[in-house]
């Protein structure tokens, strides 16, 4: 059995739901001595460090990295270069970094251009998990529990930078998978990048009517499980979605083709049609989504 994961000062960048919960669920596993936090809003790391996210409260990401053993960038995709900018000459040479982003190719050019020699303890990931809420006091430490965790290791990363990685998320609770980035970024931008923007925009078209409120005192069900996600940062989705744009534009193109086949259909009065378009797209659901008893 291998020893028990030991990590000596682990560096947050990025206190909100995924950096917050990662250090909680290493902290209740005793796998961390010390989490030092950074952020931008003096409020949330105060929340932070009040609900024992973090130990310590640092504004400056160069002084907050010396020292380090592992890194975690967990800030909106769009920060990613200035951050690594910043910490590339202060980390020590035994420092492991890796990120949370839910775009990879975007991220791993950056950390290219910007951490320079450090490259290779530079491990990209993304946690798929996460609620529409943000923030360190909607930090849990469950969160990752039997979630996936995907990293995209590159030709010239070091053996021990993923292993250091890949324990550390299992110990939050995470099964790990491994993919080819470009991959990652074609299959996310299906799955998660597209619903948020489908979400964002269904609020907004309703909400511009004249009888909005009317409209959402009527909703029901089916569109508040529609719409949850839209309750999620708005600086992250529009970061992510102008990193990951090429594949998200293919996918909105797609499913743009899919509405004009339903339209066709709903002004042609072709009942027929919308039925098996319905019954497909359920049995689908049935097939890839439903959890089976």
């Amino acid at each position: 059995m291998p020893a028990r994961l030991k990590i000596g000062k682990l560096v947050v960048i990025g206190v909100g739901l995924i950096g917050g919960s990662f250090a909680l669920a290493l902290k209740r596993a005793r796998a961390v001595r010390q989490v030092v936090g950074v952020g931008r809003t003096r409020r949330n790391l105060a929340a932070a460090l009040r609900l024992k996210v973090i130990d310590e409260v640092q504004h400056d990401p160069a002084r907050a990295v010396q020292d380090a053993d592992l890194v975690l960038l967990a800030t909106p995709v769009g920060q990613m270069a200035a951050v690594m900018a910043s910490i590339a000459p202060h980390l020590p040479p035994r420092a492991v970094v890796t990120d949370a982003g839910s775009t990879k190719r975007d991220v791993i050019a950056c950390a290219r251009r910007f951490l320079g020699g450090h490259f290779p303890r530079f491990v990209p990931a993304h946690p798929v998990a996460g609620t529409e809420n943000s923030g360190a006091s909607a930090a849990f430490a469950e969160l990752f529990r039997n979630r996936c965790v995907i990293v995209t290791p590159q030709r010239d990363t070091t053996a021990s930078a993923v292993k250091l990685v890949r324990r550390a998320w299992e110990t939050c609770g995470a099964q790990m998978m491994r993919l080819d980035a470009q991959e990652h970024d074609a299959i996310f931008a299906a799955v998660s990048h597209l619903p948020h923007v489908i979400a964002y925009a269904l609020v907004s078209t309703l909400a511009r009517r004249r009888n909005a409120g009317q409209l959402f005192g009527f909703s029901g069900g089916g569109l508040r499980d529609t719409v949850r996600i839209a309750g999620s940062s708005p600086e992250m989705w529009a970061d992510i979605c102008l990193a990951n744009r090429d594949a998200l534009l293919a996918a909105l193109q797609e499913y743009e083709d899919e509405l004009e086949r339903v339209r066709a259909a709903i002004e042609s009065g072709d009942g027929a049609v919308l039925k098996r378009m319905f019954e497909q797209a359920r049995s689908a659901r049935e097939k890839w989504m439903v959890k089976k008893s």
